[in-house]
């Protein structure tokens, strides 16, 4: 109950947050959604036009890979958390710059200190830089285990890359039992 009200008290804060210059073209903020008792946080890097408009994150077409992927693991979407690097939609869904991503880095530290998960898996590059910094390729970093503030990492490919490039699913499902085999371990 103390993890939710700390969430919420987080949530009314930024719903109203300018930082940076994404604020200007959303519709509200896309918070994380989820556990907040998850052993696993998976991040992205920024909403889309249906994230920005239901105010969830993986609302999609993307958010439905996702699900297959939580529930491929064992899981159901409420047993995780979910959140993006940025809370707003950056313009006709572009990936986020550094500066839009370092902007948001305080909302994205503050939701991953109150849930303290177990694991985080990083969906993509930019939710890989949001967490590692900048520096090396998706590939180099999918492959091993990485470390945010003592949380072990996994870097693998976001659900929406799964949706155009059906030959990256059976990579990420090895990922995902990586990061299952770590929580068992």
């Amino acid at each position: 109950a103390m993890k939710s009200a700390k969430l919420k008290v987080l949530f009314d804060e930024y719903t109203n947050c300018a930082k940076g210059d994404l604020h200007k073209a959303r519709k509200q903020i896309v918070f994380g959604k989820g556990s907040e008792n998850a052993q696993i946080v998976l991040l992205a890097e920024a909403p889309g036009k249906n994230e920005d408009e239901q105010g969830l994150p993986f609302v999609g077409q993307a958010g439905k890979m996702l699900d297959k992927m939580i529930q491929a693991m064992g899981l159901k979407t409420e047993d995780v958390y979910i959140l993006n690097s940025c809370l707003c939609r950056p313009p006709n869904n572009r990936k986020p710059t550094a500066g839009e991503i370092a902007a948001c880095s305080d909302r994205l530290h503050k939701q991953l200190d109150i849930i303290q998960p177990k694991v985080i898996v990083a969906l993509g590059a930019s939710a890989a830089e949001a967490l590692l910094g900048p520096g090396g390729s998706l590939a180099s970093r999918r492959v091993a285990w990485h470390s945010y503030r003592d949380i072990p990492v996994r870097v693998t490919y976001h659900p929406a890359a799964l949706l155009y490039n059906a030959s990256q699913k059976p990579a990420a499902a090895e990922d995902l039992k990586q990061v299952l085999a770590f929580l068992e371990s």
